[in-house]
């Protein structure tokens, strides 16, 4: 009888063939693995870099830095691609009077932004309105005045001046015939510990907003926010146009001078029509509650002693009050008498506008006196600590010569410090609902002025 066949030679060898595959298929895994980690690593430092290019993190507060990148990433995907944001703001762009402006104006939720905002949309014009809501006072009045322009059909978008893919969004789905550009890191004093911030809004924000507008077809006419904090150690008044403006006392004024070179800068390459406007301590209802008016009238309600500064040789120190409205009519009149820049694809085709101005009260007050009316609307004697002004930037005295934007769109103030005053604290009781409060308590005070007149 045959024996059977040896099949152990066969079977050794399909082991070892088996072992072979599965040592392959070990080392095939392992190097895709490390070529798959090597890719994905490979891709994600790209996508680090081209993020870090195109979406900047120059938040107002250092402490939101990530916070804002991450928002100019998500905002520009969402805003890129989203039919109902683009309807809202063709809608809110869009003048209902003939041969109306359509508008952007940056820092729209902010205390001249809103006004501006809706006395354009009140006279017929387009508005779309540009906000990153930063933190260096209370968001939530940015977010009530918000809310007012929202009540009358002006769109806010959420944005950072820096985000240029969102910028060049909105130049794209609207042609702006003009920027009202107010959006800055304001104050004169934060700049010592946030000096950062300033460099961020008012340099590389301004930078980014006039390389998009340049390239904008067409391109818009822009009038913009500089400041009277320009004139700097300055000794001559009132404070005309033709003065220096080299010599400035603080980083904020010298990040607006340097605004004011930098829009020189745009207007000779490029064409674009610049106007600039230096305000002088604006003031008024949803007014900024870092200035001295706004924290004073807090303090003294609340029982707080107050800090009134004197110069270094004992003298008072004085500002040139500008009421709202009348910079409100001020910016109007600039935008009205802006001429059509003149570029085109990037190019200058033509001379093209370039004008600065004053825009201020002509009537200095000294804060002492600014304080005594405060008193008098209040019915509460303020507590007062008089201290040596402290160098921090600020300048002793301001005084606006107004008569070149007088000349050129009728610029007139109309509003002295007493009936301003009067009604910003009509606002002021009753946005924070102390009236209501302090007639309950001892029936005394009048949020409306009483005493005023006498004081």
């Amino acid at each position: 009888m045959a024996s059977p066949p040896d099949t152990s030679k066969t079977t050794k060898l399909e082991r070892y063939n088996s072992y072979l595959r599965r040592v392959n298929s070990t080392k095939f895994l392992a190097a895709s693995s490390k070529l798959l980690f090597r890719v994905t690593l490979l891709v994600a430092l790209i996508l680090i870099f081209f993020f870090t290019l195109n979406y900047p993190p120059l938040s107002d507060n250092p402490h939101h830095v990530h916070l804002h990148h991450h928002q100019n990433f998500i905002a520009s995907a969402f805003y890129g691609n989203g039919a109902t944001w683009e309807k809202k703001v063709r809608h809110s762009s869009t003048p209902r009077r003939p041969n109306g402006f359509s508008v952007l104006v940056t820092g729209a939720a902010g205390f001249v932004g809103t006004h501006c905002a809706l006395a354009l949309k009140k006279r017929g014009d387009g508005v779309l309105g540009l906000d990153n809501f930063n933190s260096y006072y209370d968001p939530s009045l940015k977010r009530a005045r918000q809310s007012l322009l929202s009540k009358h059909q002006i769109f806010v978008v959420e944005a950072d001046l820096n985000d240029a893919p969102l910028l060049s969004k909105l130049f794209d789905v609207v042609p702006f015939t003009h920027v009202l550009h107010l959006a800055a890191q304001a104050g004169v004093r934060y700049a010592m510990k946030n000096p950062q911030s300033y460099v961020n809004s008012n340099i590389a924000g301004l930078v980014n907003l006039l390389e998009i507008a340049k390239s904008a077809q067409p391109q818009p006419a822009i009038v913009w926010a500089s400041s009277s904090s320009v004139y700097g150690l300055n000794t001559q008044n009132p404070f005309s146009e033709s003065h220096r403006t080299d010599q400035p006392a603080s980083l904020y004024a010298a990040t607006k001078k340097a605004g004011e070179e930098i829009a020189h800068t745009y207007n000779h390459i490029y064409g674009l029509s610049i106007t600039g406007l230096r305000f002088f301590t604006v003031y008024g209802p949803w007014g900024r509650p870092d200035m001295a008016y706004f924290f004073f009238t807090k303090d003294i309600l609340q029982g707080k002693p107050i800090t009134i500064y004197q110069t270094q040789d004992d003298r008072e120190v004085a500002r040139d009050f500008t009421y709202i409205d009348d910079v409100v009519k001020g910016c109007l009149g600039a935008l009205d008498t802006a001429e059509k820049s003149t570029g085109s694809g990037g190019k200058k085709r033509g001379p093209a506008q370039l004008r600065i101005y004053n825009l201020g009260n002509t009537s200095p007050v000294s804060v002492g006196k600014l304080v005594s009316i405060l008193e008098g609307l209040l019915n509460v004697n303020a507590k007062k600590n008089i201290l040596k002004m402290p160098r921090n930037g600020d300048v002793p005295f301001t005084h606006a010569n107004v008569s070149l934007a007088y000349r050129d769109f009728g610029y007139k103030p109309t509003t002295d410090l007493a009936t301003g005053l009067r009604k910003f604290v009509k606002w002021y009781v009753s946005y924070y609902g102390i009236q209501s409060r302090a007639n309950k308590e001892n029936g005394s005070f009048d949020g409306d002025g009483a005493g005023a007149e006498s004081s």
